[in-house]
């Protein structure tokens, strides 16, 4: 997944900050694990901004180590912990919620 510089809702909302993109990009691929720097990619940041923030997101369990390959650790959104279960939800409801509204401004122009 490349990191795409359009403006999102969700960070739109949440302000467009390096932690907020990583945790877009990480709430988007929740299924996949990530290297890190498919995640510093993924998210549009610089890997040593990444490397900054990663203590504190490890340190509140908002990502679980899934594997190794080679040399590369890989990581997950942490979906057992319940803040990131709630966070995910309000994701997905923010992301419904303006799929819907595109949806009815796309017909009202047809």
């Amino acid at each position: 997944m490349k990191f795409q510089d359009e403006p999102t809702i969700f960070r739109e909302l949440f302000g467009d900050t390096p932690k907020v993109r990583v945790l877009e990009y990480l709430l988007e691929g929740r299924e996949l694990d990530h290297s890190i720097g498919d995640i510093a990619e993924g998210a549009g940041i610089n890997r040593v901004t990444l490397f900054r923030l990663w203590n504190q997101i490890e340190k509140s369990k908002l990502v679980a180590h899934t594997r190794n390959i080679g040399n590369a650790k890989l990581f997950k959104l942490n979906m057992k912990n319940p803040y990131v279960k709630s966070l995910a939800e309000l994701f997905d409801k923010i992301i419904s919620e303006e799929f819907k509204k595109e949806s009815v401004e796309n017909e009202l122009k047809h």
